[in-house]
């Protein structure tokens, strides 16, 4: 392959990957809030972003760059990745929910303990 094709395709996919991730967080940010009308922009501007990655994605370079990679069987890879995060997502949403009412049943005994040190005015 061409130096310079690499380099370019490399730099295509590198703009796509960050168009995603910020179409992403402009979609995270109109469902964060709840105000429909202020962050409606943010939900157009995030799919405008999500829709122009995928367009810069399926010319004609890339689509070659992406059947010569998906040829070396890498999708494995992709997939044993992505089973791994999907679990350690998991295990961290068991861990806080766990956790929480433990937090929450210690910050109860703090709070009692402080009333306790409290003089009694009555």
């Amino acid at each position: 392959m061409n130096t310079q094709l690499v380099i370019t395709v490399l730099a295509n996919i590198g703009l796509i990957v960050l168009l995603v991730v910020y179409g992403l967080k402009l979609f995270a940010d109109y469902h964060s809030r709840g105000r429909w009308a202020k962050n409606v922009t943010s939900l157009f501007a995030g799919l405008g972003m999500i829709v122009l990655a995928f367009a810069l994605l399926i010319t004609p370079q890339n689509a070659d760059l992406l059947l010569t990679i998906a040829a070396t069987g890498v999708s494995k890879v992709f997939l044993g990745i992505s089973s791994g995060l999907l679990l350690s997502a998991i295990a961290a949403f068991g861990v806080i929910t766990y956790l929480k009412p433990l937090r929450l049943w210690h910050e109860r005994e703090i709070e009692r303990d402080l009333k306790r040190d409290l003089p009694n005015i009555s």
